[in-house]
């Protein structure tokens, strides 16, 4: 099985979106194996989109998701990554199917609800950045045998 990390920005949370988001990944059968609500420090924020560094959007996507809280997961399935991506939504929700997360409740790119690991390497770095290995719950879904 496959492990993938999902934020609920603070859009997310300020809009109380939070029940609904998670819902649509347990819906799909995804299992929760970690979660926390917290506000996200500067350094953490900094590692988390290191990646972006140096790009023009960067210290405007650290302020955002330091404004508030957020809801950190771990998410486990087959294709975790993948199918966490699929029910977000493109990046743009303009963009976005509908159906998805993004699609049916962001309004616009700079808060668009959600974050989810791209690619199951980064997904194994990010999930570390927010965990530790003892907060990884490990048990079996009563459906697990109806949903892979």
């Amino acid at each position: 099985m496959e492990r993938t990390l999902v934020l609920i920005k603070p859009d997310g949370v300020q809009r109380q979106l939070v029940g609904q988001i998670v819902a649509r990944f347990e819906q799909k059968g995804l299992k929760i194996v970690a979660m926390k609500f917290i506000k996200m420090s500067k350094d953490l924020a900094e590692r988390h989109y290191a990646i972006h560094k140096g790009k023009s959007f960067y210290d405007d996507l650290v302020s955002f998701i330091t404004s508030g809280p957020i809801v950190a997961m771990v998410l486990e399935g087959r294709l975790a990554v993948k199918q966490t991506r699929n029910l977000m939504g493109a990046t743009r929700p303009e963009e976005a199917a509908p159906g998805s997360i993004r699609g049916d409740l962001s309004v616009y790119t700079g808060q668009n609800l959600v974050h989810g690991s791209d690619s199951d390497e980064n997904a194994q770095i990010e999930i570390a950045n927010f965990f530790t290995p003892a907060e990884l719950v490990e048990y079996d879904l009563a459906n697990k045998d109806w949903i892979g």
